[in-house]
């Protein structure tokens, strides 16, 4: 598609938004103000917020923005939100955030704000945000747009092997091995993850933990499946040991995937959404060589994923909690999120939305993306999750740095995990 025909199709959905109504039920005069973070796209929000506005003449929006990264973000929020003040109504969060706010009552519950019954409302978006933003019965979030770690891999390579991209790990490191041969190239990497102590190695852990029917439980003496949680390091540990993945992987963070991969020095890759238009770009190696398919198994287990994204929260300190819930209800809307993926390449909260033809005609990768988004999961939703987080990277980055066995980390992350979600 030309830039000149997908300039169009931005400009039709922005028209057929501008026009549509919204529904008004948001107090006359209400003046909201909404914060959103540097990296979330705030100049396209500000267009949805004027959207609003032109619909609801009652009602001003006004965009805070600040904080280059997610913590940044997050310290500012917990900063205002802990006094207790009434100055910001709207805020768009982590994913990761929705529990652990909700549990500091910084949260206003959403239920009584919606039509219809909270399991009936949240159907209507992929499946994992009915475990990210529903707790306890409470719906406290609506999601903004979303984002799951997917396999990218080098479509040339692939072709060139006479292969197809790999369903389980196994298959991985046969493909890697197949492309190494081919190639005569035994310094190509086979596949890049995330082993760094960072939130990514979060879900490093948990995707071939839940691949196999593992859950976190919450309560538990015994939160983890001891042998499934055993097994997913295994996976990784074999990737390393098997010259699939650089040794050093354990210094390896979500970036550095990235780049390895834009450069032609990696045939897959485990990594966010954003990666694709990097790989699309002037500066990269791998233009029109990559396609995007779920992310692999263990032998016998399904495809899981781990979801990303942000999510619209009002203040449980707002002065204006009705126009608010109004306002993230139509920023959540369908046609919102269809202007997102058309303007900002923002993956869709819907499932239809993935096979709308103007989102294709801006995006036609989402078309492979859609099988790998009904596949994701919900990390734990808990009030503490921050220590969740901190136990299980720190066990990733030891055990693939090779300072801890996977018995032994497991056995450490059991207690800990136990005593942050009592």
């Amino acid at each position: 598609m030309t830039m000149i025909k997908a300039a169009l199709a931005a400009t039709t959905v922005f028209t057929v938004l501008a026009s549509m109504p919204v529904q008004a039920f948001a107090q006359d005069g209400a003046a909201l103000r909404v914060f959103v973070g540097a990296q979330q796209r705030p100049d396209l929000m500000q267009q949805l917020f004027d959207m609003y506005e032109e619909q609801n003449p009652g009602v001003t929006v006004e965009l805070e923005t600040g904080g280059a990264t997610s913590e940044l973000q997050s310290n500012y929020l917990s900063t205002v939100l802990s006094a207790q003040d009434s100055a910001i109504d709207i805020m768009l969060i982590d994913v990761v955030n929705p529990a652990q706010y909700r549990a500091a009552g910084w949260l206003e519950p959403l239920n009584d704000h919606i039509d219809g019954d909270v399991e009936t409302f949240v159907s209507q978006y992929l499946p994992a945000y009915a475990e990210a933003d529903v707790i306890d019965g409470d719906l406290v979030a609506l999601p903004a747009f979303a984002d799951a770690m997917m396999l990218f891999y080098r479509t040339d390579l692939f072709e060139a092997a006479g292969i197809e991209p790999p369903t389980t790990w196994e298959e991985v490191e046969q493909a890697a091995a197949t492309i190494k041969q081919g190639e005569g190239n035994a310094d190509i990497q086979g596949l890049s993850f995330q082993a760094r102590a960072i939130e990514g190695a979060v879900c490093t852990f948990l995707i071939p933990y839940w691949s196999q029917g593992g859950a976190i439980e919450t309560g538990s003496r015994q939160p983890l499946n001891e042998e499934y949680a055993v097994n997913s390091f295994n996976v990784w540990l074999d990737m390393v040991e098997s010259g699939t993945s650089k040794a050093n992987i354990a210094e390896v963070g979500t970036d550095d995937t990235r780049r390895e991969f834009q450069t032609g020095d990696v045939a897959m890759a485990v990594l966010w959404p954003y990666g694709w238009a990097h790989f699309q770009g002037d500066e990269s190696e791998v233009v029109g060589n990559v396609g995007v398919a779920t992310l692999p198994t263990t032998e016998g287990g399904e495809s899981v994923s781990c979801l990303g994204g942000w999510q619209w929260a009002v203040s449980a300190f707002s002065e204006n909690k009705d126009a608010a819930a109004d306002l993230i209800q139509f920023l959540a809307s369908e046609e919102a999120s269809k202007f997102l993926a058309v303007e900002g390449s923002m993956l869709p909260t819907r499932s239809e939305l993935y096979a709308d033809a103007d989102v294709l005609a801006a995006n036609a990768w989402f078309e492979q993306a859609l099988p790998v988004m009904e596949t994701a999961r919900a990390r734990p939703t808990s009030p503490n999750y921050q220590r969740v987080s901190d136990t299980i990277r720190s066990r990733v980055n030891a055990v693939l740095a090779g300072a801890e066995a996977p018995d032994a980390a497991v056995s450490a992350m059991q207690g800990e995990l136990a005593r942050a979600l009592r």
